[in-house]
């Protein structure tokens, strides 16, 4: 059979990776220039500008002024082990998971905290567990956005205001693209690797007042690490959410997450990067339903991720293969694309079905994914042609 031919145009930006993300449009090495390299983060002018970050996070995000921001280690990861281990353990907990992320947190939580009053509420990659049998008693571990599974909750409706647990939300794919809704999250966790291209290893917690009161009058039974204490005599350490970190933050690294909220401010705030991240899920849902290759791993058109989207390939040679099989082609799909320079770390999560993941969050451009569609379609013929000889 012979080979069909490769579509004209390709992604001027081939960077569609989940994490570390692209970089904003017009972003180069130089907009680091004025980055406080070699100076401590703990004088002076380390200090504002870490503070400059957080205000900055502030106006962009809305997040209400009672809301402690403040930047720690490790990630998202981080940021979310230290929220578990500092207040997990007051009360029951019910972990809501769809996606590997999630599935690592209810791991942490049983195996590690070794807690015992904790219900698992599950669903498998492409679905969403009922939300209405969660027990708001109790405190609630959840992913605002699966970016394994494509999956999102559809809103923060399903969260009610009296509530006596608190909740911990794993937004770090859905903030600045998705309207999260502050008031109903207590501890909210994000990176600045995701929807805003920052670069990795920093990790943003975001506590309320009521997750304060948790942190002011609960001491886990557990040693804590040096790197996840919040707290001295009882009391909330203030400092780490007001530019004095845990540990030293890379000053290139708050220099670049300072230009992306710049960015963000210079084209319209939040409103601009949720549009943005909108449109370019439109422009993949167009070709998704144009196409008989691919369709959603999120089977419900109201939890469909607009940043993480991951993509089943439905092609008709392609459900004759084995597992093995569908792995290895799915895989050497993505690998045909890397090596035409179009799309670059774009395939499935590892513990998620075969298949395909794009990244189509704010610093992405939708003429960029049109043209990636159109050799999305390319390679997936050609591989079909290998499986048939």
């Amino acid at each position: 059979m012979p080979s069909v031919n490769k579509p004209n145009h390709r992604p001027r930006n081939s960077n569609f990776s989940s994490g570390p993300c692209a970089k904003r449009p017009g972003w180069a090495p130089e907009v680091l220039s004025d980055a406080l390299v070699g100076r401590s983060h703990r004088s002076k002018p380390g200090k504002k500008r870490i503070q400059e970050v957080l205000d900055k996070t502030r106006l962009v995000l809305g997040i209400p002024d009672k809301y402690r921001i403040g930047i720690v280690a490790g990630s998202d990861t981080g940021a979310v082990e230290m929220a578990l281990w500092s207040m997990l353990g007051a009360r029951g907990v019910d972990m809501v998971q769809w996606e590997s992320f999630g599935k690592g947190w209810v791991d942490d939580v049983i195996n590690q905290l070794k807690l015992d009053d904790v219900r698992e509420l599950t669903a498998e990659y492409g679905k969403l567990p009922d939300l209405n049998d969660i027990n708001f008693s109790n405190d609630v571990v959840f992913t605002w956005n699966g970016t394994t599974s494509g999956v999102r909750v559809p809103n923060a409706d399903w969260i009610p205001d009296d509530r006596k647990g608190l909740t911990f939300c794993d937004a770090t794919s859905a903030v600045f693209a998705m309207n999260l809704v502050w008031e109903k999250l207590d501890v909210t966790t994000y990176s600045w690797q995701k929807v805003m291209g920052g670069e990795a290893q920093h990790g943003v917690l975001v506590l309320s007042p009521r997750a304060v009161e948790r942190l002011e009058s609960y001491k886990p039974a557990w040693p804590l690490p040096k790197i996840f204490r919040l707290t001295s005599d009882g009391k909330l350490n203030e400092s780490i959410f007001k530019a004095s970190t845990i540990n030293t933050p890379s000053m290139l690294c708050v220099e670049d997450a300072l230009d992306g909220l710049n960015w963000a401010i210079s084209i319209g705030g939040l409103k601009s990067l949720i549009k943005r991240s909108e449109t370019n899920f439109a422009e993949i849902a167009r070709w998704v339903k144009n196409t008989r290759n691919v369709d959603f791993l999120a089977e419900d058109t109201k939890t469909q991720s607009c940043t993480s989207v991951c993509l089943k390939i439905t092609a008709d040679w392609f459900f004759n293969l084995s597992n093995e099989k569908k792995v290895e082609a799915a895989k050497r799909i993505g690998a045909l694309l890397d090596q035409e320079g179009v799309a670059y770390d774009i395939d499935s999560y590892r513990d998620a079905p075969p298949g395909l993941r794009i990244w189509s969050g704010a610093t992405i451009e939708a003429d960029d994914l049109k043209s990636l569609t159109s050799w999305i379609d390319w390679a997936i013929a050609e591989v079909a042609i290998e499986y048939a000889a």
